[in-house]
């Protein structure tokens, strides 16, 4: 009976999901006041060196270390030790290796790009790469990407996603909520997909995130630095491809476009106005969409609450996408990211006016 058998399937995600998120959550929020206490010792501080600075006093930073200790061990204690996951925890450690250094001494930008390219090598010797998509007009046909193609579009992606993590992660809370919300959405789209060991990997994120979150809120007790956003950024970037772009449909390439909706969109505006206005694509400005909503006037909290509903709202279109047939599903993705882009333009997010 379809009534007994929903109810069946509901007591498996409780059993086989729950726990992972709940364990996430509560090492995650014991281990970070330890996390704490090691930034002030060792001197791991976020010191206001320009207006750009939401905060007026050092502030450990380095939190991100938490989430990676407690993610990489219930993963091994959760999932099959495959090399998947041990390349996935390989590229990992290098981008946490790399983000404690940057937390400490500045990397630089060229440096960062190749410790991220790394990393993407691993999860590539791991067997995660998008490598191939159907043609949704016509069934039958399927336009294969060359290996050697496929290589340098999955690094692309992975350094991409890293990177649009960190580079929102401006105020209080506002790169782990939304990390953990488009965990969540992805974890809807990868359990419809059957995809076990994504789909724990998404709970974990989630539940770390979540138990960072109570040290992160605003006022913030610690920052998660570029250990943290950079590992979150990486971490989203393997659900994406694992879970959802190596299906054989141009139209998954949406999907998760959708999920990270938030920083994906305000990345791209982000470097389409630096460019536009003779800027290097990866100079800071206070131009991001948090900034604008702070210089209408709205205080930190409120900011983040907004930028959380968006991003649930792109959660729920992702997974709304996600159940489409492939030919309508495409459509009404390009209908919603053109509807995105022009929202963007007309609301003033590639211009060079920083309010």
């Amino acid at each position: 009976m379809p009534e007994i058998d929903c109810l069946v399937q509901n007591n498996m995600i409780i059993k086989y999901y729950l726990k992972p998120f709940l364990l996430a959550f509560v090492f995650t929020l014991l281990i970070t006041p330890v996390v704490i206490y090691l930034a002030k010792k060792f001197n791991f501080l976020d010191i206001p060196k320009d207006n750009r600075r939401m905060h007026n006093k050092p502030m450990p930073i380095g939190g991100g270390l938490g989430m990676y200790i407690v993610i990489s061990i219930l993963s091994l204690y959760f999932l099959k030790l495959d090399r998947m996951l041990v390349m996935l925890l390989i590229g990992s450690t290098i981008i946490v290796v790399s983000g404690l250094i940057d937390d400490k001494k500045s990397l630089s930008p060229k440096m960062k790009l190749f410790f991220q390219v790394l990393a993407a090598v691993c999860l590539i010797i791991g067997g995660v790469k998008i490598e191939f998509f159907t043609n949704p007009f016509e069934a039958e046909q399927m336009l294969e990407l060359i290996n050697l193609l496929s290589i340098p579009i999955t690094i692309f992606w992975v350094c991409g996603i890293t990177n649009t993590i960190n580079l929102i992660d401006g105020l209080d809370g506002l790169a782990a909520g939304i990390s953990m919300i488009c965990a969540i959405s992805m974890f809807f789209i990868t359990r419809r997909i059957n995809h076990i060991a994504v789909t724990f990997i998404c709970v974990l994120v989630a539940g770390a995130c979540l138990g960072f979150l109570p040290y992160n809120f605003n006022p913030a007790k610690i920052f998660m630095g570029d250990t943290g956003a950079l590992y979150l950024g990486f971490m989203l970037s393997f659900i994406t491809i694992q879970g959802v772009m190596k299906q054989a449909a141009i139209l998954m390439m949406f999907v998760p476009l959708l999920a990270l909706g938030v920083p994906v969109f305000d990345t791209a505006f982000a470097m389409v106005r630096r460019k536009l206005h003779g800027k290097s694509i990866v100079e800071a400005d206070k131009g991001h969409l948090h900034h604008r909503l702070l210089a209408k006037g709205l205080n930190q909290k409120q900011t983040v609450l907004i930028l959380y509903s968006i991003s649930i709202i792109f959660g729920i279109l992702a997974n709304f996408i996600a159940d489409f047939k492939s030919q309508v599903g495409l459509i009404v993705s390009i209908l919603i990211i053109v509807a995105i882009i022009l929202i963007g333009i007309f609301s003033g997010m590639i211009s060079n006016k920083e309010e």
